[in-house]
C-alpha cells in the first residue's frame, strides 16, 4: 500500500484505530517537550497520574518563556519544574540555553520518530522529518506516562515546491505564501508534506521554518522528508547516527495537492493582526518602524543570525528603530561570539537579548503605543505584543533588518547585492545546559518543590445529564487562545496558577468576564469560526473552567483548542446551521436535557430561553465521551488505571 511520509511514521506507531481519515486513532509518542509556560500545569497533572517515571525514549522541560523575573513566581516554576524532571525521568534544558524548539532540532530530534510537545509550534521539528504535533499539557502528561495520544486521522496534504528562490527571498517567505494561499485555518485537520526537486535547496533549518508556521495554518502538522539535506544537518551537529532516510512513496495519495513555483516568490508580509493577511513588502508603502524583533523559534538559527550580521555590518540602524535579536540556543549565541557575527550586530545599534522567546511572548520588548513592529515571529495577534494597539508585521530576517536600517518597511531587494555567508562544516556541541534526571534508586528519595504560587491542577466535575447555562460572553470569528487567555508579563508569572490567570480570562475581549462568569456560576459561550485558534495552552481551557464555564458553542474550532475542552471536561459544540450563531446573544440561556443519552450521536439538543430549538453538533468519539463524563482527562485516565 503505497503512502506519504506522515501515513508511514502512523503506521509505524498505531496503537489503536484505523487510519481511516476523520477516526479517531491512538498513537504511541517516543519523544516530549514542554515549556515553562505550559510545562507546570503537565507536570501538575503528571504527579497526579501517579506514574513514578516517565515511559516515554526522551522526555525534556525547556525554560524559554518565562524568564522575565521580576518576582518569584517564574523563579518558582523554574525551580518546580527541575525538581519534578529530575524525579520523574524527564532532561532539564536550563533558563538560557534556548527555545524549545530550536534546542529540539538542534540537539534531539530524530526522523521517523513521534514528538508532542505543550506548545503549538512543536511541529517545528517537521524540518528534520519528525511527525511533531502540539498538544495540551494534559495529553503531554499522559503520552509521558506511557499513554497513547488521540488525534483524529488527518487528510493528506502536499506542497511540491519547483523552481529556484531569488536572492532576497526566503523560507519565511514561502511559510507566508502557503498562509496566503490557505488561510489561517486553511490547513485544519491535515498533515501538510513538502516536496518537490524545490526543497533541496532548503536546509534543516529554513525547513523548520516552514513547519513551525504551518501551526498558523491550523495543520496537524507539517513535515519534510528526511534526506541529503537532513543526514548534512545531523552530521554537523554530531548527530549522524540518527539519520534514517524517510520519503512518501512515488504512488502516494494526497486530499489536495499545491505547487509553488519559489521562482515567482518577493519578499512578504503579514500585515496586522493576523499571519495570513499578506501582501508584497514592495506594496505596503513607506511605513515609518520603531521596533524590529529578529529571533523567536521560528527564525533564530545561526543561519538567519549570520544572514542579519551580514547585513548590518559596518551599518547603523535608524535613530528611530530599536533592534532586538534573540538568538535561538546558547550554540548559536556562542558560534556568533567566536566568528565575530555578535560584535557586528551590537556595532550596528542591536539590543542582544537572551536565548528565550522573549517578544514574542510578550514577554518583554513590547512596543510603544501605536507603534509599528517588524518581527520574524509567527504570530501578530492583536495585543500579543504586549501592547494592545501595535501594528505588528511578520517578516523574513532579511525583511526585517532591511527595515531597521532604513526606518520603514522596506522590501529588501532594494539593497543591492544579497551578501553571502558562510555556515560551518560542524556546529559546536556543548549540551551541559541540559541536565539529566536521577537515576530511579535516587528518584524514589527525591521531593518535588513548590513555591506559593503554585496552587493544584483544577478538577472537573462529572458532566450532568442537564444543564440550563446562560450565555456569559459572545465573540466572533478566528478568537485566538491569546483573546481567551492572554500571554505577556502580566499574565504568564501565573501559569500555575488557575484562579489567579483566570482574573485575566478573556480580557482582550470583555474585561468583565471573570466577575461575569463567577457570578453566574455556570455558564456557556458563544463563538464564532475557528474559535481556539494559536497556542496550545490548556489555560485557555482551565481557566474558563475554573469560572464554571461548562460548554463552549461555536461555528468551528481549532484542533488543539478542542481536545483541551474535551480534556477538561467542557462540552466543545458547533451550531448544525450557522445561523443560529446570529441569534444568540450574552445574557440568553441555554437548556441541555438527556446530555448523556445524546452524546454517542454527536447531536444535541438546546433550548432557548425563548423556547426556540436549537440544534447542536460535534462527532466524539467512546473515548471522548467517557472524557466528558467523567469530568476531564485527569479524572478519566484514574477511573482508567483503577
Amino acid at each position: 500500500m503505497s503512502r506519504t511520509i506522515a501515513q508511514k511514521i502512523i503506521a509505524a506507531h498505531l496503537l489503536s484505530g484505523d487510519m481511516t481519515p476523520g477516526s479517531e486513532i491512538g498513537l504511541r509518542i517516543d519523544q516530549t517537550l514542554t515549556q515553562d509556560a505550559t510545562g507546570t500545569m503537565a507536570y501538575l497533572a503528571l504527579e497526579n497520574i501517579g506514574i513514578p517515571r516517565v515511559k516515554t525514549e526522551k522526555s525534556i522541560a525547556y525554560i524559554d518563556h518565562n524568564t522575565l523575573q521580576c518576582g518569584f513566581e517564574n523563579a518558582d516554576d523554574h525551580r518546580y519544574i527541575q525538581s519534578v524532571a529530575r524525579k520523574y525521568g524527564v532532561y532539564f534544558s536550563r533558563p538560557g540555553n534556548g527555545i524549545c524548539h530550536q534546542t529540539h532540532l538542534e540537539r534531539f530530534g530524530k526522523p521517523g520518530k513521534t514528538l508532542i510537545g505543550s506548545d503549538s509550534h512543536t511541529p517545528t521539528a517537521g524540518g528534520l522529518g519528525m511527525l511533531a504535533m502540539g498538544a495540551g499539557g494534559m495529553d503531554v502528561a499522559v503520552a509521558m506516562g506511557g499513554g497513547a495520544y488521540y488525534i483524529t486521522m488527518p487528510k493528506m496534504y502536499k506542497v511540491n515546491l519547483t523552481g529556484t528562490l531569488k536572492p532576497w527571498v526566503t523560507a519565511k517567505d514561502i511559510s507566508l505564501e502557503i498562509l496566503r494561499i490557505l488561510s489561517v485555518k486553511g490547513g485544519v485537520g491535515a498533515i501538510v508534506e513538502w516536496g518537490g526537486e524545490g526543497i533541496r535547496q532548503l536546509s534543516v533549518p529554513e525547513r523548520a521554518t516552514i513547519t513551525n508556521m504551518g501551526a498558523e495554518l491550523g495543520a496537524t502538522s507539517s513535515i519534510f522528508p528526511s534526506d541529503e539535506v537532513t543526514h548534512a544537518f545531523l552530521k554537523a551537529q554530531g548527530r549522524a547516527q540518527d539519520y534514517v532516510p524517510l520519503s512518501s512513496d512515488p504512488d502516494a495519495q494526497y486530499d489536495k495537492v499545491i505547487d509553488i513555483d519559489l521562482s515567482t516568490l518577493e519578499p512578504l508580509a503579514a500585515c496586522p493582526h493576523s499571519p495570513d493577511n499578506v501582501k508584497k513588502a514592495a506594496e505596503l508603502g513607506r511605513i515609518a518602524v520603531s521596533q524590529v524583533c529578529i529571533g523567536s523559534c521560528t527564525n533564530s538559527s545561526l543561519r538567519d543570525m549570520l544572514r542579519v550580521a551580514a547585513m548590518l555590518k559596518g551599518k547603523k540602524i535608524a535613530d528611530t528603530v530599536s533592534l532586538s535579536i534573540s538568538p535561538g540556543t546558547r550554540q548559536v549565541l556562542t558560534m556568533l561570539a567566536d566568528c565575530g557575527a555578535l560584535s557586528d550586530l551590537i556595532a550596528a545599534g542591536a539590543r542582544i537579548l537572551e536565548c528565550a522567546c522573549g517578544p514574542c511572548i510578550g514577554m518583554g520588548f513590547s512596543p510603544a503605543s501605536g507603534g509599528v513592529s517588524v518581527r520574524t515571529f509567527n504570530r501578530n495577534f492583536e495585543g500579543r505584543s504586549g501592547t494592545r494597539d501595535a501594528q505588528v508585521y511578520l517578516a523574513s530576517p532579511e525583511t526585517a533588518a532591511a527595515s531597521a536600517l532604513t526606518g520603514f518597511i522596506t522590501d529588501p531587494r532594494t539593497l543591492g547585492e544579497y551578501p553571502a555567508i558562510t555556515l560551518p562544516d560542524t556546529f559546536l556541541v556543548d549540551d551541559s545546559g541540559v541536565l539529566p534526571p536521577a537515576g530511579k534508586e535516587e528518584a524514589e528519595g527525591l521531593s518535588v518543590e513548590r513555591g506559593p504560587n503554585i496552587k493544584p491542577f483544577p478538577k472537573g466535575e462529572p458532566l450532568p445529564d442537564q444543564m440550563t447555562l446562560p450565555v456569559s460572553l459572545k465573540v466572533g470569528d478566528n478568537i485566538t487562545t491569546d483573546h481567551i487567555m492572554p500571554a505577556g508579563a502580566k499574565v504568564l508569572p501565573y501559569r500555575s496558577n488557575i484562579p489567579k490567570m483566570a482574573e485575566f480570562c478573556f480580557g482582550v475581549c470583555d474585561e468583565q468576564f471573570p466577575s461575569r462568569a463567577l457570578q453566574l456560576g455556570r455558564s456557556c459561550v458563544i463563538g464564532g469560526a475557528n474559535y481556539g485558534q494559536g497556542s496550545s495552552r490548556e489555560h485557555a481551557a482551565l481557566a474558563p473552567l475554573h469560572l464554571g464555564v461548562r460548554a463552549v458553542i461555536t461555528k468551528s474550532f481549532a484542533r488543539i483548542h478542542v481536545a483541551n475542552l474535551i480534556n477538561a471536561g467542557i462540552l466543545p459544540l458547533t451550531f448544525e446551521n450557522p445561523a443560529d450563531y446570529d441569534d444568540l446573544q450574552q445574557g440568553d440561556t441555554l437548556t441541555l436535557k438527556n446530555i448523556h443519552a445524546q452524546l454517542p450521536a454527536g447531536r444535541l439538543t438546546a433550548t432557548t430561553g425563548s423556547g426556540k430549538t436549537i440544534a447542536l453538533v460535534y462527532p466524539l468519539s467512546e473515548r471522548q465521551i467517557a472524557i466528558l463524563k467523567a469530568g476531564g482527562l485527569l479524572n478519566y485516565t484514574k477511573e482508567v488505571a483503577q
